[in-house]
């Protein structure tokens, strides 16, 4: 039995054009097809008649979680754990329902608990990768889908979702381990292609990078999404210029594609140009995506080079709405702050962003300019000497940093709308 809202994960665009396919990842659901065993039924009750009903309702439930219908399927599945409360396969499927409604930390409670129950189905702990990659923990999706991945090398989704996820926590060798075995399989696929250039390319393997992109250019034709993808990996690359004129070229094709303007603004801010073409650029990319929180992030990071201070609080504050774990705008708000001698707020946002960028060496100092404003001099030159021990590791290495000027890669994390 699969599920066509939950087993078709799609991370960026849908590509059109002969000869593009679509950029989906093809998760199965954890939904059992068969009637588990039950563990044990209300005392006094006569266990076979138990079981019948259990099984009645189960497969009833099956049918309306088929069908679309998640009240009804949610009911049948609650009668079956009235009979059966240790049924793994029942929390697994309660999990698909709440997915479906997302609610990714009530699927969460629930998919763990089946975890518990029956820690061999694979289905399941597939579906925790998922629902902690929705929620943007994308460090904590690692653990589950390595581990479906150990059980099942071929597995063709968990690889690329793994990968999707080391690229998004800079785990660049890892990924392109993790992605490069899939070119068999995807070397036709233009977002794989994407990826695995984006860990090539931060991973240092230029011949693997060169490859991926050649291929990109062959498969995806003149395509406006072609442009687009091409026009972020020259902004990977430092070509700037070159970002520019195929982003251009995207947006002229077709204005309204989404993260187009967005990867503008952010080749603007690079380049130095005009402040206003910038936040033109992520407001033409507001319209088109509303709630994408990296548009926000980037116009509070822009106000504050503009000392607009009001508007970069509300744009970072926008930024959180929609991503509460969104580090960099955590760290914003800790900058403005500190800049108006607020240092008790500035001092929550630091500890806030810290949570989200324990490695981040300027968060740690800022924070430790922080403390030394509230007369805590112990504390902060604690902060410093971590500030400084990371700068030291990240010498020589590409290593992008809360408030550095890296490009932030949203289209890795959304589904096509």
């Amino acid at each position: 039995m699969t599920d066509p809202v939950l087993t078709r994960y799609g991370v960026f665009l849908r590509l059109r054009g002969a000869g593009i396919k679509a950029p989906v990842v093809a998760l199965a659901a954890a939904l059992a097809i068969t009637w588990p065993p039950v563990h044990a039924g209300p005392a006094g009750q006569d266990s076979a008649a138990a079981r019948v009903d259990a099984k009645k309702a189960f497969e009833k439930g099956a049918a309306a979680l088929q069908s679309g219908d998640l009240n009804l399927a949610e009911q049948c599945f609650r009668q079956v754990l009235s009979v059966d409360p240790q049924s793994a396969a029942v929390y697994a499927n309660l999990g698909v329902i709440a997915m479906r409604r997302k609610d990714w930390d009530g699927a969460l409670k629930l998919l763990k608990k089946a975890e518990r129950l029956d820690a061999k189905m694979t289905g399941v702990r597939l579906n925790i990768g998922l629902v902690e990659f929705r929620r943007a923990n994308y460090a904590a999706a690692i653990a589950p889908l390595a581990s479906v991945l150990r059980d099942q090398p071929d597995s063709e989704q968990a690889r690329y979702l793994l990968g999707l996820c080391q690229v998004l926590t800079e785990r660049f060798d890892e990924a392109m381990a993790t992605l490069e075995p899939l070119w068999p399989q995807r070397s036709e696929d233009v977002m794989y292609l994407y990826v695995l250039s984006i860990a090539a390319n931060s991973a240092g393997k230029k011949d693997v990078d060169e490859r991926a992109l050649a291929q990109l250019v062959k498969v995806g034709g003149d395509s406006p999404e072609v442009h687009l993808i091409l026009g972020k990996a020259y902004l990977n690359h430092q070509e700037n210029d070159a970002a520019i004129r195929e982003l251009q070229r995207a947006a002229e094709a077709n204005p309204r594609l989404p993260y187009v303007h967005f990867n503008l603004g952010v080749a603007h801010v690079r380049l130095g140009d005009s402040d206003a073409a910038a936040e033109e650029e992520f407001r033409k990319d507001i319209a088109i995506e509303p709630d994408l929180p990296d548009d926000y992030a980037q116009l509070g990071a822009l106000y504050i080079r503009m000392q607009r201070n009001d508007a970069a609080e509300q744009a970072f504050r926008q930024a959180i709405q929609y991503d509460a774990r969104m580090g960099a705008a955590r760290f914003g708000l800790a900058q403005i702050y500190f800049s108006e001698e607020k240092y008790a707020a500035a001092l929550r946002e630091a500890d806030a962003a810290l949570q989200i960028a324990p490695d981040s060496q300027n968060v740690h100092y800022l924070r430790g300019k922080i403390l030394s404003r509230l007369g805590r001099e112990d504390e902060s030159r604690k902060e410093l000497a971590e500030a400084q021990k990371l700068m030291n590791q990240s010498l020589g290495k590409a290593r992008a940093d809360l408030g550095d000027k890296s490009v932030p890669n949203p289209e890795l994390t959304r589904e096509p709308q």
